[in-house]
C-alpha cells in the first residue's frame, strides 16, 4: 500500500503544482510532513541538497522520500508519480496551445497565473529562510515577542545568516559561477560544523 499512497500523493503534487520547482516546494512540504515521511527539517536538508545535485527539485526529492519510505520500488512509484502528470497534461494541450497560444484568453489566464508561481516562490523563500535561519523552536514570532528579544541570539544561526549574505552579494555583483557558491557554501558549512559553530 505505501507504493500506491507514494504514486498518488506525488501524483497530487505534479498535478497541482505550477510554477517547476520552487513553486512546489509548499505543497511538497505540506504533503510529505503530514504523511510523516520527514520532519520540516529534515525537508529543508532535503531540498537543498536537490538544489545541489542534477534535476528538478520535485523529481530529486520525490525519488528521496520515495527511496527513504519504501526502497528502490518506493523511489520509483514516487518518481513517476510525480512526472506523470506533467506528461500527460503537456501531450494532451501542446496542440491546442501552440495553436491557440495568442487568443485572448489563454494569455489572460497565463497572465493571471504568474501572480500565484509568484506567491507560491515567495512562501517557499520564506519557509527555507525560517527553517535556516532558526534554530529548532525558535521562530519570526518569537523574534517578535518582546518578552523574549533577550534570548534572540539563543534562536537563531548567525553563521547561516552570514554564508546567505555573502553568497548573495557574491552572486549579485560578481562573475562567479552559482556552482562555485554553492560548492564553498557547503565546504564553509562542514568547516564550521567541525568547529562547533553549527
Amino acid at each position: 500500500m505505501i507504493y500506491l499512497e507514494l504514486l498518488i500523493t506525488f501524483f497530487k503534487i505534479g498535478l497541482f503544482c505550477f510554477g517547476g520547482g520552487y513553486g512546489m516546494i509548499p505543497l511538497l512540504e505540506r504533503e510529505i510532513v503530514a504523511h510523516n515521511w520527514l520532519t520540516s527539517q529534515e525537508f529543508v536538508n532535503i531540498i537543498s541538497i536537490s538544489e545541489m545535485t542534477p534535476g528538478p527539485i520535485a523529481i530529486n526529492t520525490a525519488t528521496f522520500v520515495g527511496y527513504k519510505t519504501g526502497g528502490i520500488p518506493g523511489g520509483m512509484f514516487a518518481t513517476v508519480g510525480v512526472v506523470l502528470p506533467s506528461l500527460i497534461l503537456i501531450l494532451v494541450i501542446s496542440h491546442f496551445l501552440y495553436k491557440y497560444q495568442h487568443h485572448p484568453i489563454i494569455k489572460e489566464t497565463i497572465y493571471g497565473i504568474r501572480p500565484v508561481v509568484l506567491a507560491l516562490i515567495i512562501q517557499a523563500a520564506i519557509f527555507v529562510a525560517k527553517n535556516t535561519f532558526f534554530k529548532e523552536g525558535g521562530s519570526i514570532k518569537t523574534i517578535l515577542n518582546f518578552n523574549t528579544s533577550g534570548h534572540f541570539l539563543e534562536i537563531i544561526n548567525p553563521a547561516t545568516i552570514a554564508i546567505t549574505v555573502v553568497s548573495l552579494i557574491l552572486l549579485l555583483v560578481s562573475k562567479i559561477h552559482p556552482i562555485l557558491v554553492i560548492l564553498a557554501a557547503g565546504v564553509i558549512g562542514v568547516i564550521l560544523h567541525f568547529m562547533g559553530v553549527l
